[in-house]
């Protein structure tokens, strides 16, 4: 039996204040160019300063998620920073705290052993952002993750099952649909369902929220793990 490896990251992104001057200029270009007002300036750089977290060279990983569907078992190594944290399991599930290259080496590690890769807009958002950031720790990747994606395969035996790319027919679809929409549709407990939100994990972390952001990876890893079991009973071909 192919191993599966089912996969999601969390990020924060970089206090826009604190950034130096050309960085701050570089991330608020476009609005300084396609504002056509200062109010749609004000709301467009605002949008840069508050997305710093989408991107690798102004973000970090606070977590990375690996499930096993097969085993019904996973891990979310999470950072911790400044707080001392004894490794726990729940619902098979474990929570080990690491630092962010400590967690890409973890990831790099499992996927080299890994014959089959799960994620929701990972080839969009995680991928690049793992590999990007595992160059800055001088990490290399052990599978190429983003090559082949029209036919699910990628160099060196990696297969990546990603389900935004999938469940929209690679964007024939006019409506793509966001993690939680294609949960409801399915009746899958959506993750975003709760009070804490993705794009509130840079003020979490702030607040020291560490074990909640990795508790909220979970769930995303296992509604993701679902979504896939629809996808390859119902619409899978080869």
């Amino acid at each position: 039996m192919k191993k599966k490896l089912v996969f999601d990251i969390e990020t924060i992104g970089a206090d826009f204040d604190k950034l130096d001057p050309k960085s701050q200029e570089d991330l608020t270009r476009y609005a300084n160019s396609a504002a056509t007002s200062k109010a749609e300036y004000d709301k467009m750089a605002k949008e840069a300063k508050e997305t710093t977290a989408l991107s690798p060279l102004t973000g970090e990983i606070v977590a990375i998620g690996v499930y096993d569907p097969d085993q019904n078992k996973g891990a979310v190594y999470y950072r911790a920073d400044k707080e001392k944290t004894e490794d726990i399991e729940e619902k098979g599930i474990k929570y080990v705290s690491m630092t962010e290259e400590e967690m890409l080496v973890k990831f790099w590690s499992l996927a080299e052993i890994t014959d089959e890769f799960v994620s929701f807009y990972g080839r969009g958002m995680d991928v690049p952002f793992m590999m990007i950031r595992s160059a800055i720790h001088h990490i290399r990747p052990t599978k190429d993750l983003m090559s082949n994606r029209y036919n699910y395969s990628s160099s060196r035996g990696a297969i990546h099952y990603d389900l935004y790319d999938l469940l929209t027919f690679y964007g024939a679809s006019r409506k793509k649909g966001s993690l939680h929409l294609w949960c409801k549709a399915f009746g899958i407990k959506s993750p975003k369902s709760t009070e804490f939100e993705g794009k509130k994990v840079t003020q979490y972390f702030k607040q020291g929220k560490y074990l909640e952001i990795a508790k909220y990876n979970a769930l995303d890893l296992r509604a993701t793990a679902e979504l896939f079991s629809y996808w390859e009973k119902y619409l899978k071909f080869s």
